[in-house]
């Protein structure tokens, strides 16, 4: 494990956020004010690298500025961009719009084209070169088509589309043998167990079982996909999963963290099979009070693969099938949902959208993706779970300290962003009240309720959603402000998600009284968790820029309702109503005043008429312009509505 240089006051280590102008700054790993490092000071430092830097003499009235002295390490070497062809040579322009410069390309084994796609890795970086040398290692076609585009995101967010031949291997050669484990197991095969899922999902990797005890109290099982007897410390198959982090959803494609033979058949827990799992199970009263819990290994088997949709229908015709299963499980859930919100939980409800697409996989519409009962179910089961695996671990027994365990954590809102957004809701009428958490909460969900259908619904919960700090993975429990729970980690989803494999091997372990583990070693795999996650995000709307791009490709000229859903000093973001795309109404085509931005209230101003345009703005636009490339969609502003 590397460990982190010292930092004396002269030298201090950090990450490059890298501009596209050539200059930089530098986020300090102590936490100090970020540093300004000019384009000639960067030593061909690029966008993420983690850099040492020598910090020079602050001047008066001037940011701190510095110079890097070391690229420590690169944050990637492989670039995905368009090739422009030369007679001896290329150029790859990066897509990557942090990307200060161009990778010069001396000479390549592949056939291409100018104006080709292609991915390249950069070989090395003479000191006197202002260029990059890069060698081609993938030429992926034409610009706009879908699949070289997709390749070209996942690329640039550090995202393999395919797994080696070795981790392939090494995933066929595992065998299912549920015999040799049952005597180490418990055998839940008898008992009523099913699958909730999407109507279009491949993989079932969470079951829930149901059954009602002698005494009366129900017995709720939530089964997991046991990912972690098949990929084990030190194989191929775990340094790819750790490496990935987790599995990226583009709008045409899935990329898993880990081979189809684990995804879709060894860790999938199929209608009608036998599966291997790790369970905890709970025994609950008709009062809706949690009796007890066990945790543990478990043999499974699966008698029906519900659908949401399935579900849905026997929740609201109150009916039931299963042994009577369903309702007396929404009946649960429902209550842990309440009580859930009593206690504190955040109510935030976004919607999310889906692409329709043709056999060529060109997007013919969008629509809502609902989010009704069925939904709830499932959820608060798998949050009942985490839930309880955290406590299993992280509560202190008998005064001894607590092992070493990975937490998601969410930590409390800025204080200064609850003040900005509490001046802001007084406009409207509501109060903020920020004496104590148990307050703050409650008047974010009641002014979240009270919002909802109205014209400024948008602008209040989006700007609401913006005070709230990040989710993330760490050994150090703070809790998770956001749902209320005082201790909480990711246990339901170890096929599509690392830490929940960590978590998965370390419960294990300590159920069978294994030592703490390493803190300092999950702490730094915590770390790098976060940061594929969130890169993983980014690359998901990346993708959705792109499919919005090219399904208002042939739109250009039409009109639309939209709202303004952002602000910036380079203008309006609008969504789209109808079709939920964003694009921008640049602030340069509003030549009717000179606009300037007041960030404070989510608004930019016109200085001699003061004219407002405003977050959650009703407006009226057409397309002017799709650049599919750079998945840019600019718009012409109409007409502007008062809410």
């Amino acid at each position: 494990m590397k460990k982190k240089q010292s930092q004396t006051s002269h030298y201090v280590i950090g990450t490059v956020d890298m501009k596209q102008s050539g200059k930089a700054y530098v986020n300090r790993e102590d936490g100090g004010a970020d540093i300004l490092v000019k384009q000639g000071n960067t030593l061909h430092a690029l966008n993420g690298d983690l850099v040492k830097v020598y910090v020079l003499p602050r001047r008066k009235g001037k940011k701190n500025e510095g110079q890097i002295v070391e690229v420590i390490k690169r944050a990637k070497e492989i670039f995905a961009g368009v090739l422009e062809k030369h007679k001896d040579f290329a150029f790859l322009l990066p897509d990557d719009t942090s990307m200060p410069v161009d990778i010069f390309i001396r000479n390549s084994k592949f056939d291409f084209k100018d104006g080709d796609k292609a991915l390249v890795k950069i070989s090395e970086w003479p000191e006197k070169a202002n260029n990059p040398f890069g060698e081609i290692i993938k030429v992926l076609g034409k610009p706009g088509d879908n699949d070289v585009e997709m390749e070209s995101i996942l690329a640039n967010y550090d995202f393999p589309s395919d797994f080696s031949n070795a981790v392939e291997k090494e995933a066929k050669r595992i065998k299912l043998d549920i015999n040799k484990e049952l005597s180490k197991r418990k055998d839940f095969r008898d008992i009523t167990t099913f699958t909730i899922d999407p109507i279009d999902a491949k993989d079932y990797d969470d079951a829930l079982s149901f059954r009602e005890l002698k005494n009366g109290n129900w017995e709720v099982g939530v089964h997991i996909a046991d990912v972690s007897h098949y990929v084990k410390p030190g194989s191929a198959l775990d340094d790819e999963a750790y490496k990935r982090g987790t599995s990226v959803y583009l709008v045409d494609r899935t990329i898993p963290m880990l081979p189809e033979r684990l995804c879709n058949e060894l860790c999938s827990l199929r209608e009608d099979e036998d599966s291997l799992t790790f369970s905890v199970l709970f025994e609950i009263s008709k009062d809706f009070k949690i009796v007890s819990h066990w945790i543990g290994k478990t043999v499974i088997h699966s008698d029906k693969r519900f659908t949401y949709e399935d579900v849905q229908k026997l929740i609201d015709n109150g009916e039931d099938c299963l042994n009577n299963s369903i309702q007396p499980l929404w009946k649960i859930a429902k209550h842990l949902r309440e009580e859930r919100f009593e206690k504190g939980a955040i109510n935030f409800s976004n919607p999310e959208f889906k692409f329709d697409l043709d056999e060529n996989k060109k997007p013919i519409g969008i629509h809502v993706k609902e989010n009704r009962e069925a939904n709830w179910l499932v959820e608060e089961m798998m949050l009942l779970a985490n839930k309880t695996v955290a406590q299993e671990i992280g509560k202190i027994k008998n005064r001894q300290e607590g092992k070493t365990f990975v937490y998601r954590c969410h930590d409390e809102p800025d204080n200064e962003k609850v003040a900005t957004f509490k001046t802001f809701v007084s406009k409207f009428g509501f109060n903020i009240d920020t004496k104590s958490r148990k307050r703050l909460v409650t008047s974010y969900n009641r002014i979240l309720e009270e919002v909802k259908g109205k014209g400024h619904e948008s602008l209040i919960s989006s700007i609401a959603l913006r005070t709230m700090s990040k989710a993330y993975y760490s050994t150090t429990n703070i809790g998770h402000y956001g749902l209320a729970f005082k201790y909480y980690t990711h246990f339901t989803s170890p096929i599509r998600r690392y830490p929940d494999l960590m978590v998965h091997r370390l419960l294990y372990s300590y159920l069978n009284n294994g030592e703490s583990a390493n803190k300092e070693y999950y702490e730094e795999c915590c770390e790098h968790c976060s940061q594929m996650e969130k890169k993983a995000a980014d690359a998901e709307r990346a993708s959705v820029k792109y499919k919005q791009a090219e399904y208002l490709s042939d739109k250009i000229g039409e009109e639309f309702e939209g709202e303004v859903s952002g602000v910036s000093k380079w203008g309006l973001y609008v969504l789209i109503e109808e079709n939920k795309c964003e694009g921008m109404v640049r602030i340069t085509s509003l030549d009717d005043d000179f606009y300037m931005l007041d960030e404070d209230n989510y608004q930019i101003i016109g200085r001699d008429f003061g004219k407002v345009y405003q977050i959650g703005q009703k407006v009226r636009i057409r397309v002017q312009k799709v650049d599919m490339i750079k998945r840019q969609m600019d718009f012409t502003l109409l007409e502007s509505k008062e809410d």
